[in-house]
C-alpha cells in the first residue's frame, strides 16, 4: 500500500514514546497505533520534527519505524527520513519501505538558500533513495528556515514524479495553497495531495483553500478528523465551531520549545502513552504550565467531551 497523490483526511504525526529512562517504549507505540486506527485516522507519520528523530541513532530510527509499521496493521505509515547526508537518508528509506511503509517524508536541508539549491537538493535526494519510493515534500520554513515559493514547489514536484504529497506548513500559507491549486487548474502542476501541519492552527481555512486534510500531531486528532470531514461536507459553521473550541489548546501546544512537552503530557493524561518523557536535552513543564493545560482541557470539554479527562490524584 504505497502513498499516492489521492491521499486525504488526517494523518496523525506520532510522537516517539520513551520510558522515563530514555528507552524506546514499544508498548506505547502499539497503544498509539491502536488508537489512531480506532478513531479513523487515514494514516500515521513517524520520525518527523516532533518525533525527536535527531535524538535517535540509526538503529533506533529503524526500530521505531518498523514497530509503527507492524503495529499500524495496514494503516499507511509515512516515515520521516530527513538526514544531514544522503547515505543515512537512503538507508532509513529503504529499510522502512522494505518493512511495509507507505512512503517517506523529506525536508530541505536548512543550509539551502537559492531556488536552484532547493531544486537540486531534492533531485539528488530522489536519486539517493530511489525513484520507486513515493515521498512527501515537507515545507516548514518557520523551523527549517528554507523558503520555497509555489513556483519552486511546482518545479520540485514536476521534476520528481515520485513526489506525491506536500506537507504544507508555511505561515502565513493560505495564499500558497491557492497558488498551487491554481497551477493545477491551468495544467502546469500535476495532481498532488496537500496535507497541512502547524499543529492544525489554520486547518479551518486551509481546508477551504483546497487542502486535502491534515498531517499534524495535535493531542486530539479526532478533532482534526472531524474538521476535515465537516469541511468536505460543506458544513462550514460546524467545522469552525468545533475548531474554535479547540483553538486555545492548539495555540498553547504550538509554543516553540515546550510544544512537544505539552502534547506528550496530554497524550499521557489520555492514557495513550505511559510516560511524557522526552529524550534529553528537553524542557520540562512547570507546575503552573500543567495547571494552565488542565484549565484549557476543562474549557475544551465544555464543547467536546473527549477533552473531559479524569482528575489525576
Amino acid at each position: 500500500m504505497k502513498l499516492t497523490h489521492e491521499a486525504m483526511g488526517a494523518y496523525a504525526i506520532a510522537p516517539t514514546p520513551f520510558h522515563d529512562d530514555g528507552r524506546i517504549d514499544e508498548a506505547s507505540i502499539d497503544k498509539l497505533c491502536e488508537f489512531y486506527g480506532r478513531i479513523g485516522c487515514n494514516g500515521i507519520t513517524v520520525l518527523g520534527i516532533l518525533g525527536e528523530a535527531p535524538k535517535l541513532d540509526a538503529a533506533e530510527a529503524e526500530q521505531v519505524a518498523k514497530r509503527f509499521v507492524k503495529s499500524a496493521e495496514g494503516l499507511p505509515v509515512v516515515v520521516g527520513v530527513s538526514a544531514p547526508g544522503f547515505a543515512a537518508m537512503r538507508a532509513l528509506a529503504r529499510s522502512a519501505m522494505d518493512a511495509g511503509a507507505a512512503g517517506v517524508m523529506i525536508a530541505p536541508s536548512p543550509r539551502l538558500r537559492t531556488d536552484e539549491q532547493i531544486v537540486t537538493y531534492f533531485r539528488q535526494a530522489v536519486e539517493a533513495i530511489g525513484e520507486d519510493i513515493p515521498w512527501v515534500l515537507q515545507d516548514y520554513p518557520l523551523t527549517l528556515t528554507v523558503v520555497m515559493t509555489p513556483s519552486v514547489i511546482r518545479r520540485v514536484v514536476m521534476d520528481n514524479p515520485s513526489c506525491v504529497m506536500l506537507k504544507h506548513e508555511d505561515w502565513p500559507g493560505l495564499e500558497k495553497i491557492t497558488a498551487l491549486r491554481d497551477f493545477q487548474k491551468d495544467g502546469s502542476l500535476r495532481p498532488l495531495s496537500i496535507l497541512t501541519g502547524n499543529n492544525g492552527l489554520f486547518l479551518d481555512f486551509e481546508m477551504e483553500r483546497g487542502a486535502d486534510g491534515a498531517m499534524t500531531g495535535y493531542a486530539f486528532p479526532e478533532m482534526l478528523l472531524d474538521v476535515v470531514r465537516l469541511s468536505k461536507e460543506g458544513s462550514r459553521d460546524a467545522a469552525h465551531d468545533l475548531f474554535d473550541a479547540h483553538l486555545p489548546l492548539i495555540r498553547y501546544e504550538q509554543q516553540r520549545g515546550i510544544g512537544l512537552a505539552v502534547r506528550k503530557y496530554i497524550l499521557r493524561r489520555r492514557g495513550l502513552i505511559a510516560s511524557d518523557a522526552q529524550r534529553k536535552p528537553a524542557p520540562r513543564l512547570s507546575a503552573p504550565a500543567k495547571e494552565e493545560i488542565e484549565y484549557l482541557l476543562s474549557r475544551v470539554a465544555r464543547t467536546d467531551r473527549r477533552a473531559a479527562l479524569a482528575v489525576e490524584r
